[in-house]
């Protein structure tokens, strides 16, 4: 494999996709996103460049941030090589896309998508000097975070989600929902982050096609998974209660995205643009301590039916 052409049809893809899922985004808030430029100065420990898009204090989005990079490093960073340690070093390259987008109506969740390819180049003869052939791999997916459970909204997130791999094998599907349960998880709260939805790391199976076409069907899946439920509760009527409880909650989001993230951690120990890191903050989040919703209540049945895993369809 050469990495010239997988780059290039890798890069245009995610970029094309920028552009559209921002234009749908600023279609249903009525506002224009910000595109913001950037290149990494010489002499940074990474050199790339990147198009932030971001749309905030909308009429429908508190933020809606939508990132591209392409970066190159010298050296792979630990978080990047948990699984596959003889890369441990090696000259990289990382193309990727991610956005959270964060509503302003308590009853439109939270929703996040991530979708990368990272080639390193090992030495040919096990080191690090970039001599070797090119390895490439991919990660991503998508995920719900309801502050206010809706169990026909999660079946149909949890549908597109299964019938976007389902041309990748009826195995895809059921194994990556697990991981995603799995990895979106504040273990130090003991704790689902939200409904889920479905993530995978690492992925080389079938080399760079199986994972490129992969990585388009997901993607290509975001918006007919996430629009429709945005359409259905961005103009539900709210008050102080569930407004102070979704900033609540979203102080977990935080949590999760400062301790256990790891694209967080790729980005920030590998010398990435931490505006762009940080994008997927909400702008105002909450804690309280120990806060604990009265049984029978909406909020109560966030933690008991939504935020555990389940089977959704």
């Amino acid at each position: 494999m050469k990495a010239a052409a997988p780059v290039q049809q890798v890069g245009g893809y995610l970029r094309g996709l920028q552009q559209a899922i921002m234009a749908a985004v600023s279609a249903v808030d009525g506002k224009p996103a910000l595109s913001d430029a950037w290149e990494k100065s010489p002499g940074e420990p990474l050199q790339g460049n990147g198009i932030t898009m971001i749309l905030e204090d909308g009429a429908v989005f508190e933020r809606a941030g939508c990132g591209f990079s392409h970066v190159t490093g010298p050296r792979l960073p630990g978080s990047a090589t948990q699984h596959r340690p003889g890369l441990a070093g090696a000259p990289f390259e990382a193309l990727g896309l991610s956005l959270v987008f964060h509503p302003r109506n308590p009853y439109a969740p939270t929703v996040h998508m991530n979708v990368r390819m990272i080639i390193a180049t090992p030495d040919a003869s096990g080191g690090t000097s970039g001599s070797g052939e090119p390895v490439a791999w991919f990660g991503g997916g998508m995920d719900l975070t309801p502050y206010y459970g809706f169990e026909v909204d999660a079946v149909h997130f949890h549908s597109l989600c299964r019938d976007a791999l389902a041309p990748f094998g009826v195995d895809r599907y059921p194994r990556f929902k697990a991981w995603c349960d799995e990895y979106f998880t504040l273990k130090h709260r003991g704790e689902q982050r939200g409904i889920g939805g479905i993530f995978y790391d690492d992925f080389s199976e079938g080399g760079f096609d199986q994972g490129f076409a992969l990585m388009q069907s997901v993607a290509d899946s975001f918006l007919p998974a996430y629009l429709p439920i945005l359409e259905r509760r961005k103009d539900t009527p709210y008050g102080e209660r569930e407004r102070g409880f979704q900033l609540y909650r979203r102080g977990r989001y935080v949590e999760f995205n400062l301790v256990w993230d790891r694209g967080t951690h790729f980005g920030l120990q590998s010398g990435g643009r931490t505006e762009s890191i940080l994008m997927s903050m909400p702008p105002l989040a909450s804690w309280a301590y120990r806060q604990t919703p009265a049984p029978g209540s909406p909020e109560d049945d966030l933690y008991r039916k939504f935020i555990v895993p389940r089977d959704w369809v």
